[in-house]
């Protein structure tokens, strides 16, 4: 390519050797070195004037440098007079780290972005940016190339009956990489979900609670506890002389109350234009007629609620329908059934006011694809294995705060913390008060400690069915192996699934993962690409590692722009 200089970072230069052999040219000479005391030193060695200048440098393990190698990079390219500056990151360095964690967070990628547009970048291509959302970071273009075309290549080309395959998401947000994915090859989709759950702990300031009083140290119900003092109160109750006594009130009252005079009768009114509107309150009139007689005369608050009819209406009916018959003392309650009109029918709603159409038989095909289990340790394990957090604090659970020792708690606080405050969150190892700032999934970070973490027990859940079926769990990079682990598990001994397969864009692999990977009986292999650079002994080394080249992806990408050409079809379409 006429016009264009393509220089070399310290961080891939084998995937550099790659482009510029696709483009038929050498990557430019620059001299890139450092100081006795690591600081970085780059001198260009070619002119870079009315040139078209692509830099490309991706993360690796030396990030740090590798960024502010790049840096200086682009602001000696801009020194040089070049016409355009484009910077080429297959994978994003601090991408992340692109939203707050907390309150006294940063937002690591978007200041990163505003370094490079100081240093004087024109425009920038990456791969598959964690969070698309960084695009917005930037004042420049940006081309987010996707890696999925060679992901969904070789799933036609090495998966058996690969149109059978299911595509599986390890945690809620991938969901739309995977759809993706799922909708350009024709594939059913699949998610995989945990839920942390940790002991409850209590404050001091929560201890005098008329609720939690009945409640063990470590927050659950003493059962044996609270069954032995139910039984003492029903015998101290059966023991008392004035124990109340149970009324049948489908019998009527035999005595009518003392207090009221012999000559008040009690009346029932009936009337057949009020039998229609009596009926959706589902209350006879003879028991609205009973209440009235019970308060000499006055309605009561609850037949006020239920009787439609004025003070007016009832004076005339009592002047037309005739009197209950009454002998002694004794009263002859009537209960009449209510009728409802006849041309109503009776609607069947649901709980929440779903209203089920007629010939609706429950199916429980869908309740069948959600399979739920337990991790411990990172490792499915059955129903009946006793869960680590629970042995650990068991013996705790006998002690209350009654001591006289214990410090009092301040009664003008205790009814106003919440154990959803931040106040309860923030000293206990929460997410956050009512939502605050947490966000509604957890970073990959987080995810990892908690399987791993023994004073948490993980529930997993799996959408989908996987059953006798290859699965591809896919993602965006692959850094540590616990949630692959946990949901290759899942999808094979809950799911029943044949094969499982863990795909990514970046193979970064940190610290042992690689090798716990490899030893999960469970994966039969792991596919990333080269965006990543990946160390040649680490390659050696594994037997179920495949590395895909996106050095042709690049170069196109690196082409197009330098001809002023579209990249729409780099998107969808990909061919070596």
């Amino acid at each position: 390519m006429r016009g264009a200089c393509i220089f070399s970072g310290s961080s891939h230069p084998h995937l550099v050797e790659a482009i510029c052999e696709r483009l038929g040219q050498k990557p430019a000479q620059v001299d890139l070195k450092k100081f006795a005391n690591g600081e970085t030193s780059v001198e260009i060695k070619t002119s870079v004037r009315d040139q078209d200048v692509f830099i490309v440098q991706s993360g690796s393990s030396q990030i740090n440098d590798n960024v502010m190698e790049m840096l200086i990079m682009i602001n000696a390219c801009k020194g040089g007079s070049a016409r355009s500056i484009t910077a080429v990151m297959p994978y994003f360095p601090y991408s992340r780290q692109s939203k707050k964690k907390s309150h006294r967070g940063a937002i690591t990628a978007r200041m990163l972005a505003n370094l490079m547009k100081v240093a004087g970048v024109d425009h920038v291509i990456t791969i598959d940016l964690h969070a698309t959302q960084m695009q917005g970071f930037f004042k420049c273009p940006v081309d987010n190339l996707f890696a999925e075309p060679l992901l969904g290549k070789w799933i036609r080309m090495h998966i058996p009956e690969w149109w059978e395959t299911v595509v599986v998401s390890k945690n809620p947000g991938g969901t739309k990489r995977v759809t993706s994915l799922a909708d350009k090859l024709g594939l059913s989709f699949g998610i995989v979900t945990t839920d942390r759950r940790k002991r409850t702990q209590m404050s001091m300031s929560m201890y005098n609670s008329a609720i939690l009083d009945t409640l063990g140290n470590d927050g659950t119900d003493e059962h044996n506890a609270l069954k032995k003092e139910a039984e003492e109160l029903r015998k101290a109750s059966l023991e008392r002389n004035d124990a109340p006594k149970e009324r049948d009130w489908a019998q009527p009252r035999q005595k009518s109350p003392p207090s009221r005079p012999r000559g008040n009768s009690i009346r029932q009114h009936t009337r057949p234009g009020q039998q229609i509107q009596r009926a959706s309150t589902s209350i006879p009139m003879s028991v609205t007629g009973r209440a009235r007689g019970l308060t000499n005369g006055e309605p009561s608050p609850l037949a006020h609620s239920h009787r439609p009819d004025t003070p007016d209406e009832n004076a005339q009916a009592e002047k037309q329908e005739p009197a209950a018959k009454q002998t002694g003392d004794e009263e002859e309650l009537t209960l009449r059934p209510a009728r409802t009109l006849p041309t109503v029918e009776p609607v069947y709603r649901d709980d929440d006011g779903y209203e089920e159409p007629e010939g609706d038989e429950d199916n429980d095909d869908h309740a069948r694809d959600v399979i739920t289990g337990r991790l411990v340790h990172g490792h499915i394990v059955d129903d009946d294995v006793p869960s680590p957090s629970a042995s650990q604090y068991s013996e705790h659970r006998g002690h209350r705060s009654s001591s006289d020792d214990d410090n009092a708690p301040d009664h003008m606080t205790q009814s106003i913390l919440s154990a959803a405050s931040s106040r309860w969150v923030g000293g206990h190892g929460g997410d956050g008060g009512l939502g605050g700032t947490g966000d509604a999934t957890h970073s990959d970070e987080e995810e990892e400690e908690a399987l791993v973490n023994p004073e948490i027990e993980t529930h997993v859940t799996l959408v989908g069915s996987v059953r006798d079926k290859p699965v591809v769990i896919v993602d965006d990079m692959i850094d540590k192996a616990g949630s692959w682990i946990a949901a290759a598990e899942t999808v094979v001994k809950r799911g029943s699934a044949s094969r499982v397969y863990c795909m990514a864009t970046h193979g970064l692999f940190g610290g042992d993962s690689l090798e716990q990977l490899e030893e999960c009986q469970e994966i039969e292999a792991i596919i990333v690409t080269n965006a990543f650079p990946i160390p040649e002994e680490k390659r050696l080394s594994s037997k179920k590692l495949v590395v895909l080249d996106v050095s042709s992806l690049l170069a196109e990408a690196i082409r197009r722009n330098h001809h002023g050409e579209s990249i729409s079809q780099l998107y969808y379409i990909m061919n070596e």
